[in-house]
């Protein structure tokens, strides 16, 4: 069936635009009037060669998920109904795969299907938070603010995610950059100063001679070396894709003296934000752990959660396995003791989360500010240490010469 890009005007005279899919144009005009959207130019779109290739598909961001959940949720709170929001919604999207998702969507929602079902059924756009709590907004008849809340809470996820990829992004940039420029100097210059020294003739200062010894060996060995790392690198994989291995992999990534204090902040911000929004939401405490869980990204945080879980249907409080798994610090583990208390939970949760994403902020900043030296000193000491070891013999000559 052909596509149609339209623009046009609303009721208030504001501009419009979209795509509607349909087997001519009088359809299309017929569609409009019923949006009611005086349309202004109906142009059939132009097939895409590449519509069928999966891969080529432009893929969807979280970005377009908050977009689309803060636009639904003004449409639904300004009293359009279900099928007409989701028709408009898909109209507009540009993005090709979010609009195919969201035409399905709308589909199963007019053959009778919950719109969690049918977001269900695309666990990669929407995952189970996102699910779970559109079903607790349809049960509760306050969709419009469950859809409100979830994308304030994927706005900060994507802010805590963003931070943390920034602070890992310089370091591995640097050391990349300092790694390549000493391959290069190790293959391709030491040797042009070899064969200079080779061709004075004398014997080479000590540091010099080591200097050479290890570019002859990367030299001679360099496709084996980068073999090597392929197969490093493939066996590692193979390992982190093993029960075991995630386990442990997890376990010492949070023991890192400069790294692990991060994630860890990290993982408790995620884990009480998370909570905070599912039980304010209406999703039950059991199910809410359930989820949290599986979206943890960290086996150790996991099972830690899960014990958390288990501990509850024995009857415990929450606070009392978050205080054994040794994941989480007490000041969370009180304030959560606190909020069970208290009767006031998930606003206790949402204190313990802004007080770490403030928390992550700062480590941050102070990891950046603390790798920067360190990086500086790596790249003195490699750099700086090889440029000095091939100028050792040039000065010595130097020397010869001048005496």
């Amino acid at each position: 069936m052909p596509v149609f890009t339209w623009k046009g005007e609303d009721r208030s005279g504001a501009a419009q635009k979209g795509e509607i899919e349909a087997p001519h144009e009088h359809a299309v005009r017929a569609q409009l009037r019923r949006m009611q959207i005086k349309p202004t130019k109906i142009k059939q779109k132009s097939k895409d060669l590449f519509e069928n290739v999966s891969f080529m598909q432009p893929k969807v961001q979280s970005k377009n998920v908050v977009i689309f959940a803060r636009q639904f949720a003004t449409m639904i709170n300004a009293g359009l109904p279900l099928i007409q929001s989701l028709n408009i919604l898909e109209s507009q999207e540009e993005n090709k795969t979010f609009k195919a998702i969201l035409k399905e969507v709308k589909e199963n929602v007019e053959e009778g299907s919950t719109l969690s079902d049918a977001m269900g059924k695309h666990p990669k756009v929407f995952d189970e938070l996102f699910v779970n709590m559109v079903a607790a907004g349809e049960v509760g008849g306050i969709l419009d603010t469950i859809l409100n809340r979830v994308s304030a809470y994927m706005e900060k996820a994507m802010k805590l995610k963003r931070q943390v990829k920034g602070a890992m992004t310089y370091p591995a940039i640097v050391l990349v950059i300092a790694v390549l420029v000493i391959v290069v100097i190790l293959v391709f210059v030491i040797p042009v100063f070899e064969k200079m020294f080779a061709d004075f003739g004398g014997t080479l200062p000590v540091p010099t001679q080591i200097v050479v010894a290890i570019s002859n060996f990367a030299k001679g060995n360099i496709v084996y070396m980068i073999i090597g790392l392929g197969l490093l690198g493939y066996a590692f994989k193979r390992f982190y894709g093993t029960e075991k291995g995630r386990v442990l992999v997890d376990d010492v990534v949070l023991k890192l003296p400069v790294f692990g204090p991060l994630l860890r902040k990290v993982a408790v911000a995620k884990f009480t934000r998370t909570m905070s929004t599912m039980i304010s939401s209406g999703v039950p405490i059991l199910e809410a752990l359930d989820i949290v869980a599986k979206t943890s990204g960290n086996k150790t945080v996991e099972r830690a959660i899960y014990d958390v879980r288990s501990g509850i249907t024995q009857g415990r409080t929450m606070a009392d396995p978050l205080g054994e798994s040794g994941v989480f610090p007490s000041m969370v583990v009180q304030m959560v003791a606190v909020g069970e208390q208290t009767g006031a939970l998930d606003a206790m949760l949402e204190k313990i989360a802004d007080f770490y994403d403030d928390e992550v902020d700062a480590a941050v900043e102070g990891l950046t500010s603390m790798i920067e030296p360190f990086m500086m000193v790596f790249l003195g000491t490699t750099i700086g240490g090889l440029v000095i070891a091939m100028y050792l013999p040039i000065f010595k000559m130097a020397g010869v010469v001048g005496g």
